[in-house]
Order: C-alpha cells, then structure tokens, then sequence
C-alpha cells in the first residue's frame, strides 16, 4: 500500500456516510484507534479517529454515540461539532458521502474505563505525534492538523 491506496483493487470496500470523534483528554493529548489489520477495511493497520458508519435514517451525532459505545464501552456526555468533509466518489461509481468530525472530551476517570471491542490498539498521542510521527489515515489526519492548529489558521 502507498499512502493509503490499495495497490490492488478491494471489492469488499464499501463507502458510507460516517461520523469521527477528535477525543481529547484532560492533559490535551488525542485518543486514537489503531486500526484493524484485514483487507476488507478503509486504511488497515493506521492509526484514526474512532467512529464508523452512519445507518440509514441515524441522526449523525446519535450515530457517533453509538459507535463510541460500541468500540469503546464509552458513553458521551458532551460532543462538539467540529467539520465536515463531503466526497464525491460518483467517477469510481460510488455516490457522495460525508464524515462529521466531533470534539469529544474524555476525563481520565472515563479514559480508565474504556474497554476496546474494535481495533489491534488505543493510545495517547500529542498533537505534534500524531501529525509528525504516527501512521495517521489521511482524512482523519486532515481533521486533527485543522483541530490542533486552529488557532494559527488565518
């Protein structure tokens, strides 16, 4: 794989709409998802935000709620909209789908109480990690360097 793009076509990839949490700690480190490994998924074996799908007929934020239980044993309390990204995969014959990204915040107390049901791995990263080091998919690598550099976007 080079930068993220299957050498060889995947007929299992599927495109969806999906929503994303930017889960930050109390020390403002990020808590990341170290994808899956198989073939069958978007960006096997990086690192990314966690999510995932939103079904037919959910509420996008009722959706990430969802998700971050399902992976995580985590009950949101507060989630902040952050930005959307739109694709248009219409040429490859695929339709138009978004990903919503959300600011979650996590306290240690619940950082100590997550269980992980999806993925190899859950870690801390600093900003400056995630962008200059870490195998980061690349939309959500997107969303992390506009979050953590907001301040210094003109």
């Amino acid at each position: 794989m080079i930068a993220g793009i299957q050498k060889e076509p995947v007929d299992s990839l599927s495109a969806s709409n999906a929503v994303a949490a930017l889960i930050q700690l109390e020390d403002e480190r990020y808590l990341m998802q170290h994808r899956d490994n198989v073939p069958h998924i978007w960006y096997p074996g990086y690192w990314g935000c966690f999510g995932g799908a939103v079904d037919e007929g959910e509420d996008p934020l009722e959706a990430l709620k969802r998700e971050l239980y399902e992976e995580l044993s985590f009950s949101i309390t507060k989630a902040i909209y952050f930005t959307r990204f739109d694709f248009d995969l219409r040429k490859i014959g695929k339709g138009t789908y978004y990903r919503i990204y959300y600011v979650v915040p996590m306290s240690q107390r619940e950082q100590e109480r997550i269980v992980l049901h999806e993925g190899q791995g859950v870690k801390a990263f600093s900003g400056e990690e995630l962008l200059s080091e870490i195998r980061l998919a690349p939309y959500d690598a997107f969303a992390l360097f506009l979050y953590h550099n907001r301040k210094n976007i003109l």
